[in-house]
């Protein structure tokens, strides 16, 4: 398979959970939570899903549990709504690199107000 038909497929993978995510109704999905990567295997076998969340790692922890209760459903949402031959099998895994992104933010922000007290 092509890898600009790769990287379309896992671009279209992402828009349409970031759609699903949405509609779904578990509480412990729901809140700030936002899917980082997708990675797809070259046979579109499977699929694997980085989420984290604003609040940290715990609760993106949480929302992967509520996200393995629901891959049937999420799966078969992803079937209906992209043309693939095979949906790929659904794995969710937790990561921390919002609250790190924000970490480090913080630290810049730092470091500029340290700039322009110093004369």
């Amino acid at each position: 398979m092509a890898s600009h038909k790769l990287g379309r497929v896992t671009e279209d993978i992402l828009r349409e959970l970031t759609a699903i995510f949405r509609e779904l109704k578990d509480p412990r999905v729901q809140g700030l939570i936002s899917i980082v990567r997708v990675d797809v295997t070259n046979d579109l076998s499977y699929c694997t899903v980085y989420i984290s969340a604003m609040e940290g790692m715990d609760r993106a922890r949480e929302a992967v549990k509520g996200l393995k209760s629901a891959s049937g459903f999420i799966r078969h949402e992803l079937g209906s709504r992209l043309s693939l031959r095979k949906v790929p099998e659904l794995s969710f895994r937790a990561t921390d690199s919002i609250e790190y992104g924000a970490h480090i933010s913080h630290i810049l922000d730092h470091l500029k107000e340290d700039a322009h007290e110093e004369p």
